[in-house]
């Protein structure tokens, strides 16, 4: 008995050269940064956000309401017992760090439109770096939290500002990264650069 024989309109089993590359290779991209140039950018991503930090604190210390106090003697009191000015701080802390990592993103994205996951870290940390720095500005600059000392010395029946407190500071914190990656992601997914789809090769014809 003799073995069949391959029909001759069918390529032979083991021909690997008449079948086509199940997944080709992608074409190389042209303008990629490589690892290395990804980091030095992610650095200076971090440093400006961290220099910019220093903005927030003087921009926070200028726009964010003040609380007034007033000393009897004996007490300090909140001059206006409603006490709206007490979150105004905190509204505007993170107002302007929401505005800070917006404008981080878009600036990083115009600049760097193939930016990978090292530039995104470095906005996250960058902008919560930045908070830190921003908070501790207003802080040091505005007015001093000795509050009883500082009623002695402005005397009794004189109001005085409180220091700059944030209650929420955790969220304040977070503001400016989450706004930050957000931003550069949407930006990304909305305008960033797109992979071109392979050009499969045309599928084997059956041979009469």
């Amino acid at each position: 008995m003799t073995a069949p024989l391959t029909p001759p309109h069918q390529p032979p089993p083991h021909d690997s050269a008449a079948w086509p590359e199940p997944y080709p290779p992608l074409p190389e991209h042209d303008g990629v940064p490589s690892v290395a140039t990804e980091l030095r950018q992610a650095a200076v991503v971090t440093a400006v956000s961290i220099v910019a930090g220093v903005a927030l604190g003087l921009l926070w210390l200028w726009l964010a309401p003040r609380v007034s106090l007033i000393s009897d003697g004996k007490a300090v009191f909140l001059r206006h017992s409603e006490g709206e000015a007490a979150i105004g701080a905190d509204g505007t802390f993170v107002l302007l760090a929401l505005a800070f990592g917006a404008v981080a993103a878009a600036l990083v994205f115009l600049f760097h439109r193939h930016g990978g996951v090292a530039l995104v870290l470095a906005l996250a940390v960058g902008g919560a770096l930045g908070s830190l720095l921003g908070w501790g500005v207003g802080m040091y600059l505005g007015p001093t939290d000795d509050v009883v000392a500082h009623a002695k010395a402005v005397g009794a029946g004189v109001a005085f500002d409180a220091p700059l407190k944030l209650k929420m500071w955790a969220g304040a914190m977070l503001a400016w990264p989450l706004a930050a990656m957000i931003v550069h992601l949407a930006l990304t997914a909305l305008f960033g650069p797109r992979d071109p789809e392979p050009e499969w090769p045309p599928a084997p014809t059956a041979k009469a």
